[in-house]
């Protein structure tokens, strides 16, 4: 069965891309940064980062909170499906879907709030969330290092992953003819159901002469 296309918010749609556009500032800038050392002061682009990413970690918590709350869009379950066996087996399933559409070039459209897409961007999330955190410690911290600055670099690696991913495949949908950027950014044309129906000939047009 089809899963319809979810018609996104506004706020759903300004949360994610504050989001969206501070991870990627928090990535790319990160390669910037001069930490702060013994006998070392930290750059501004340093100072900058520690900003940016409290700022994200309030835009994450955010969205974690309207999506509690929210209704008619993605719901927490199927974002967080790990602990459920039917919502597994229904992730299971869409990733083999995925794998026998991919065989043929090409893949299924059925939005964004399908079992995996749903599963995918909780993890994105979750990843974000963590990342976030382990910032904010560092924050409190004279000189970040540790075990929290090694920690807060591995999710940094698998965010890059999570972002070059997610953002390949949404290029690959639009390519193949789903607006899943219009799903997020902008709008949906209308069903067809909702489209006016062509107007009825006129009583003179509809009888034979």
């Amino acid at each position: 069965m089809s899963t319809a296309p979810t018609r996104h918010s506004g706020v759903t749609r300004i949360l994610h891309g504050l989001l969206m556009l501070a991870v990627l500032w928090q990535l790319i800038g990160s390669n910037f940064i001069q930490r702060p050392k013994v006998g070392r002061i930290a750059n501004g682009m340093y100072e900058a980062h520690e900003v940016v990413g409290l700022a994200a970690l309030g835009l994450v918590v955010a969205f974690w909170i309207w999506a509690l709350v929210r209704r008619g869009e993605t719901p927490v379950g199927a974002l967080f499906p790990w602990f459920s066996a039917q919502r597994l087996k229904a992730v299971k399933d869409d990733a083999v879907r995925y794998l026998r559409a991919a065989r043929h070039l090409s893949l299924p459209d059925e939005g964004d709030n399908t079992p995996l897409a749903s599963a995918t961007h909780g993890l994105g999330l979750l990843a974000a969330l963590a990342m976030g955190s382990s910032g904010a410690w560092l924050f409190t911290m004279a000189i970040p290092g540790g075990t929290v600055m090694q920690f807060h670099k591995f999710m940094a690696t698998f965010m890059w992953a999570y972002v070059v991913g997610h953002a390949g495949l949404a290029l690959l949908h639009q390519s193949l003819g789903h607006p899943v950027l219009q799903r997020m950014f902008g709008r949906l044309p209308a069903p067809a159901a909702d489209a006016p129906a062509p107007q009825r000939a006129t009583q003179a047009g509809a009888h034979g002469r």
